[in-house]
């Protein structure tokens, strides 16, 4: 069994335009961005690496923390070093990642546990809660939920105000694919840049989870 992994290690959006789409989701979330070499951009609150934008199509990938590099699957892999955004990690801040939940329509959670050493904890009808118990009691690290609408890991960002962010998205070229709505994570809306990268924003969250994390 692996040393389970207590959270997020990074988040790297691939698209077509990485500086156009770095752009954007600074404008909508306040990031400071760094060009990096080869192209690449990353975007920080403070001094938290937020996400990384490089040039591709793969949309987004997300590294959890864990003992060692490694691909798994749904455009995730394990990547050594600190872990930047979960449970035990400071309260996320306007702008930085705050949640991350996987949308399948048949769900293997045997192979995330396998993997990450997470522990399965069922919440509401077609979702679940994984939780690492990596610095004591288990706590929300994840989610899952099993539907056909879409596929693969949505990451959730902090915001002061959803409303205020949507407008953001819609000044900047954006689109709001869900308008807020509140869901037992907390008050959300849907996103997505001119040049894709969907994601949800989640209002004021008081830790890693929104309210998963009480």
């Amino acid at each position: 069994m692996p040393v389970s992994s207590c959270g997020l290690r990074r988040l790297e959006l691939s698209v077509a335009e990485p500086e156009s789409s770095v752009d954007f989701f600074a404008g909508v979330l306040g990031w400071t961005v760094i060009a990096e070499p080869g192209g690449s951009f990353s975007g920080w609150v403070g001094d938290r690496l937020a996400a990384q934008v490089v040039a591709g199509d793969r949309g987004w990938h997300v590294f959890f923390g864990g003992d060692g590099p490694r691909g798994l699957t749904e455009d995730s892999s394990v990547d050594g070093g600190r872990v930047l955004h979960g449970p035990w990690a400071p309260p996320p801040r306007h702008g930085e990642p705050c949640w991350v939940e996987l949308m399948v329509e048949a769900p293997e959670d045997g192979f995330w546990t396998g993997e990450l050493g997470w522990e399965v904890k069922p919440a509401v009808e077609d979702f679940v809660l994984f939780t690492s118990a990596r610095h004591g009691e288990p706590r929300a690290v994840a989610g899952r939920l099993a539907t056909s609408r879409a596929r693969g890991w949505q990451p959730y960002f902090a915001v002061d105000d959803v409303v205020a962010a949507c407008a953001r998205v819609s000044g900047l070229d954006g689109r709001v694919l869900v308008e807020p709505m509140s869901v037992p994570t907390g008050l959300v809306a849907s996103v997505e840049g001119p040049r894709g990268g969907s994601c949800v924003l989640l209002e004021a969250p008081a830790g890693w989870g929104g309210t998963w994390s009480g």
